[in-house]
């Protein structure tokens, strides 16, 4: 299945509707931090991504340091952003609503 990315202007767009993500590797993906009480509800955080990721077929690239999760989607597929992207990026705000 051939994933299409993003126009820029479109990409701009969706980034601007989600809290506290950003542009990162020259506009090829999206990235923020999120940061937690403590290691355990950052772990928690990250597990209920690891659930969402797999009913999206659409995987982060994360890393975890004590309280801090930083999450980057970008869609190889497409060479750089896409529609998985962005709506992966809503559904994990969503956790945090």
């Amino acid at each position: 299945m051939t994933v299409e990315a993003l126009g820029r202007r479109e990409a701009e767009l969706l980034v601007d509707a989600l809290d506290g993500w950003a542009f990162t590797r020259d506009g090829d993906a999206i990235g923020r931090t999120f940061e937690f009480g403590d290691f355990s509800q950052a772990f928690g955080f990250m597990a209920q991504v690891a659930l969402l990721a797999e009913k999206h077929d659409h995987h982060p690239e994360w890393s975890n340091v004590y309280n801090k999760v930083q999450i980057e989607l970008t869609t190889h597929d497409a060479g750089g952003l896409s529609m998985r992207d962005m709506k992966l990026a809503r559904a994990i705000e969503e956790l945090l609503a």
